[in-house]
């Protein structure tokens, strides 16, 4: 359920969303119709009608917890890139220290592995492309340890050689970092119980506005978009690259640049 949350279009997701908050409150008006054409005065109704504020209540306190939820995660991931970046950025100006051929060798390695640590937008975090990507970053990290190892039994009392395997052991603990970030997200669940909790709410609400014989049909729609827009801004915020809100790859970029 998580994996399919987080794959599905951003766009999609948010028309579902304000279909079914607007389509509770039409189903909520419709129903104090109904009641209204058998008893004028029915002391169910009136209980059913004061459900309304309570219920939005309660949901205003979801929505604040899930909104924290979801941006203290955002937070961390766009940290995580910063960190991810400078530590690829140590690892390769170390590695420029390092004896020759060991020097000459890496430099590439770690021009190919920044570009492959940059996240672009639209790539989902389970999709295959980004799985490959993955697999290539491990690869590298692999050939790198390989030339660190190498460099240090030709020279083991080599300063430089001690600071690269520090640095690139905080490069592969970086990548581990970032890659617990991302995948850190928001239960499905938590989502779908906000989604039903707002559909109750707005239910409850137009049931109370048709009972009063009100003609707001109007505002509880706009109530009923704006509820769905701030859900889907939730729900956004919990996706690395593949919704509206992306995290900034512009550390990366930026190293990717001043990289010869």
């Amino acid at each position: 359920m998580d994996s399919w949350l987080n794959s599905a279009n951003a766009w999609i997701t948010y028309g579902l969303t304000i279909l079914v908050l607007m389509g509770a409150v039409e189903c909520g008006a419709l129903l104090a119709r109904r009641h209204l054409e058998r008893s004028q005065d029915d002391d169910a109704d009136r209980f059913l009608s004061n459900l309304s504020a309570p219920s939005l209540g309660l949901l205003a306190l979801m929505i604040g917890f899930t909104f924290a939820m979801s941006l203290s995660r955002f937070e961390a991931r766009t940290a995580a890139v910063v960190d991810e970046a400078n530590a690829i950025n140590s690892a390769a100006l170390l590695g420029r220290m390092l004896a020759e051929p060991y020097s000459t060798a890496v430099a590439p390695l770690f021009k190919e592995y920044a570009e492959l640590r940059v996240a672009y937008r639209g790539a989902a975090l389970g999709s295959e492309k980004n799985a490959n990507r993955l697999r290539r970053s491990v690869q590298l990290q692999e050939q790198l340890w390989q030339q660190a190892t190498a460099a240090a039994k030709s020279n083991p009392d080599a300063v430089a050689t001690e600071l690269f395997v520090q640095a690139l052991d905080a490069m592969i603990g970086a990548h581990a970092s970032r890659l617990t970030a991302d995948r850190n997200n928001v239960p499905a669940v938590v989502f779908l119980m906000l989604e039903g909790l707002a559909a109750l709410s707005l239910g409850f609400s137009g049931y109370g506005v048709a009972r009063a014989r009100m003609r707001h049909r109007i505002a509880m729609l706009i109530m009923a978009f704006m509820i769905g827009s701030v859900i889907t801004l939730i729900l956004d915020l919990d996706r690395p690259q593949s919704g509206l809100v992306t995290v900034s790859q512009q550390p990366l970029l930026d190293l990717m640049e001043r990289m010869p």
